[in-house]
Protein backbone atom coordinates (compact mmCIF):
# COMPACT_ATOMS: atom_id res chain seq x y z
CA UNK A 1 0.00 0.00 0.00
CA UNK A 2 1.30 3.47 -0.83
CA UNK A 3 2.33 5.62 2.10
CA UNK A 4 0.00 8.47 2.97
CA UNK A 5 2.91 10.96 2.80
CA UNK A 6 3.69 9.83 -0.77
CA UNK A 7 0.07 10.35 -1.78
CA UNK A 8 0.02 13.82 -0.22
CA UNK A 9 3.28 14.74 -2.00
CA UNK A 10 1.90 13.53 -5.33
CA UNK A 11 -1.32 15.52 -4.82
CA UNK A 12 0.65 18.63 -3.86
CA UNK A 13 2.90 18.35 -6.95
CA UNK A 14 -0.21 18.26 -9.12
CA UNK A 15 -1.83 21.13 -7.25
CA UNK A 16 1.25 23.33 -7.91
CA UNK A 17 0.71 23.00 -11.67
CA UNK A 18 -1.67 25.14 -13.71
CA UNK A 19 -5.17 23.72 -13.87
CA UNK A 20 -4.82 23.05 -17.61
CA UNK A 21 -1.88 20.68 -17.21
CA UNK A 22 -2.86 18.84 -14.03
CA UNK A 23 -3.26 15.13 -14.38
CA UNK A 24 -6.70 13.94 -13.40
CA UNK A 25 -6.89 11.55 -10.47
CA UNK A 26 -7.30 8.01 -11.80
CA UNK A 27 -10.55 6.24 -11.11
CA UNK A 28 -10.24 2.51 -10.42
CA UNK A 29 -12.90 -0.07 -9.84
CA UNK A 30 -12.86 -2.10 -6.61
CA UNK A 31 -11.47 -5.12 -8.45
CA UNK A 32 -8.64 -3.03 -9.91
CA UNK A 33 -7.88 -1.57 -6.47
CA UNK A 34 -7.64 -5.08 -4.97
CA UNK A 35 -5.38 -6.21 -7.80
CA UNK A 36 -3.11 -3.17 -7.40
CA UNK A 37 -2.97 -3.74 -3.66
CA UNK A 38 -1.94 -7.38 -4.21
CA UNK A 39 0.75 -6.32 -6.68
CA UNK A 40 2.10 -3.73 -4.25
CA UNK A 41 2.22 -6.39 -1.54
CA UNK A 42 4.18 -8.67 -3.87
CA UNK A 43 6.58 -5.85 -4.72
CA UNK A 44 7.20 -5.24 -1.02
CA UNK A 45 8.38 -8.85 -0.71
CA UNK A 46 11.00 -8.48 -3.47
CA UNK A 47 14.37 -7.80 -1.88
CA UNK A 48 15.98 -4.53 -2.89
CA UNK A 49 19.21 -4.78 -4.83
CA UNK A 50 21.92 -3.36 -2.65
CA UNK A 51 24.66 -1.19 -4.05
CA UNK A 52 27.83 -3.09 -4.84
CA UNK A 53 31.03 -1.56 -3.50
CA UNK A 54 34.41 -1.55 -5.22
CA UNK A 55 35.69 -4.11 -2.73
CA UNK A 56 32.93 -6.49 -3.84
CA UNK A 57 33.54 -5.99 -7.57
CA UNK A 58 37.35 -6.10 -7.49
CA UNK A 59 37.55 -9.91 -7.57
CA UNK A 60 34.88 -9.97 -10.31
CA UNK A 61 36.92 -7.61 -12.47
CA UNK A 62 40.04 -9.66 -11.82
CA UNK A 63 38.30 -12.92 -12.79
CA UNK A 64 36.84 -11.34 -15.94
CA UNK A 65 40.27 -10.00 -16.94
CA UNK A 66 41.89 -13.40 -16.40
CA UNK A 67 39.19 -15.05 -18.51
CA UNK A 68 39.72 -12.46 -21.26
CA UNK A 69 43.50 -13.04 -21.21
CA UNK A 70 43.05 -16.82 -21.38
CA UNK A 71 40.75 -16.44 -24.40
CA UNK A 72 43.31 -14.22 -26.16
CA UNK A 73 46.18 -16.64 -25.44
CA UNK A 74 44.10 -19.52 -26.73
CA UNK A 75 43.27 -17.64 -29.93
CA UNK A 76 46.97 -16.92 -30.49
CA UNK A 77 47.94 -20.57 -29.79
CA UNK A 78 46.19 -22.04 -32.83
CA UNK A 79 43.37 -24.43 -33.57
CA UNK A 80 44.09 -27.85 -32.13
CA UNK A 81 41.29 -30.13 -30.89
CA UNK A 82 42.32 -29.45 -27.29
CA UNK A 83 42.33 -25.69 -27.86
CA UNK A 84 38.86 -25.79 -29.43
CA UNK A 85 37.46 -27.66 -26.42
CA UNK A 86 39.13 -25.28 -23.96
CA UNK A 87 37.81 -22.37 -26.04
CA UNK A 88 34.27 -23.72 -25.69
CA UNK A 89 34.66 -23.90 -21.91
CA UNK A 90 35.96 -20.34 -21.77
CA UNK A 91 33.16 -19.11 -24.06
CA UNK A 92 30.55 -20.81 -21.87
CA UNK A 93 32.08 -19.18 -18.79
CA UNK A 94 32.07 -15.74 -20.48
CA UNK A 95 28.42 -16.18 -21.53
CA UNK A 96 27.44 -17.14 -17.97
CA UNK A 97 29.19 -14.05 -16.61
CA UNK A 98 27.48 -11.87 -19.22
CA UNK A 99 24.11 -13.32 -18.22
CA UNK A 100 24.92 -12.36 -14.63
CA UNK A 101 25.57 -8.76 -15.72
CA UNK A 102 29.36 -8.81 -16.15
CA UNK A 103 30.55 -7.45 -19.51
CA UNK A 104 34.17 -7.38 -20.70
CA UNK A 105 34.98 -4.84 -23.41
CA UNK A 106 38.07 -5.06 -25.58
CA UNK A 107 39.12 -1.91 -27.46
CA UNK A 108 41.54 -3.11 -30.18
CA UNK A 109 41.13 -1.29 -33.49
CA UNK A 110 38.71 1.37 -32.25
CA UNK A 111 39.21 5.11 -32.62
CA UNK A 112 40.51 6.81 -29.51
CA UNK A 113 39.42 10.19 -28.17
CA UNK A 114 40.36 11.84 -24.90
CA UNK A 115 36.82 11.62 -23.49
CA UNK A 116 36.79 7.84 -23.22
CA UNK A 117 37.05 6.19 -19.80
CA UNK A 118 40.36 4.50 -20.58
CA UNK A 119 43.88 4.73 -19.25
CA UNK A 120 46.47 5.19 -22.01
CA UNK A 121 49.72 3.49 -21.10
CA UNK A 122 51.69 4.51 -24.21
CA UNK A 123 51.22 6.71 -27.26
CA UNK A 124 53.09 5.39 -30.31
CA UNK A 125 53.81 7.47 -33.41
CA UNK A 126 52.74 5.61 -36.54
CA UNK A 127 52.96 7.26 -39.99
CA UNK A 128 50.37 4.80 -41.35
CA UNK A 129 47.67 6.14 -38.99
CA UNK A 130 45.32 8.94 -40.00
CA UNK A 131 43.73 9.27 -36.54
CA UNK A 132 44.43 8.09 -33.01
CA UNK A 133 43.59 4.39 -32.87
CA UNK A 134 43.82 1.83 -30.09
CA UNK A 135 46.28 -0.80 -31.29
CA UNK A 136 46.35 -2.98 -28.19
CA UNK A 137 44.20 -3.55 -25.15
CA UNK A 138 46.46 -4.38 -22.21
CA UNK A 139 43.57 -4.66 -19.74
CA UNK A 140 39.90 -4.60 -20.82
CA UNK A 141 37.14 -2.40 -19.45
CA UNK A 142 34.78 -4.39 -17.23
CA UNK A 143 31.18 -3.43 -16.53
CA UNK A 144 28.88 -4.90 -13.90
CA UNK A 145 25.21 -4.10 -14.47
CA UNK A 146 26.16 -1.18 -16.76
CA UNK A 147 28.53 0.33 -14.18
CA UNK A 148 32.24 0.39 -14.95
CA UNK A 149 34.16 -1.56 -12.32
CA UNK A 150 37.52 -1.59 -14.13
CA UNK A 151 39.01 1.01 -16.47
CA UNK A 152 40.62 -0.38 -19.57
CA UNK A 153 44.33 0.12 -20.22
CA UNK A 154 45.35 0.62 -23.83
CA UNK A 155 48.18 1.48 -26.20
CA UNK A 156 47.28 4.17 -28.73
CA UNK A 157 48.91 4.76 -32.11
CA UNK A 158 48.74 8.29 -33.44
CA UNK A 159 49.75 9.85 -36.74
CA UNK A 160 53.21 11.37 -36.74
CA UNK A 161 53.35 15.14 -36.79
CA UNK A 162 55.22 15.17 -40.12
CA UNK A 163 52.64 13.03 -41.92
CA UNK A 164 49.61 14.81 -40.51
CA UNK A 165 50.87 18.29 -41.46
CA UNK A 166 51.63 17.45 -45.07
CA UNK A 167 49.19 18.96 -47.50
CA UNK A 168 49.15 17.67 -51.05
CA UNK A 169 52.22 15.91 -52.31
CA UNK A 170 55.47 16.52 -54.13
CA UNK A 171 54.83 18.34 -57.38
CA UNK A 172 58.00 18.13 -59.38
Amino acid sequence: MAKRSDLVKAWFRQWLQHREIRIAEPSFSEAQCRELSELLTLLDRVPEQTAVSEEDTGPLAEAATSLWRAQRKLTQAGRSAENRQTGRYLRTCAEALAAAGLVVQEHDGTTFNAGRALDVLVYQDDPAMTEETIVETVRPSVYYHDRQIQRGEVIVARPTADESTKVGGDHA
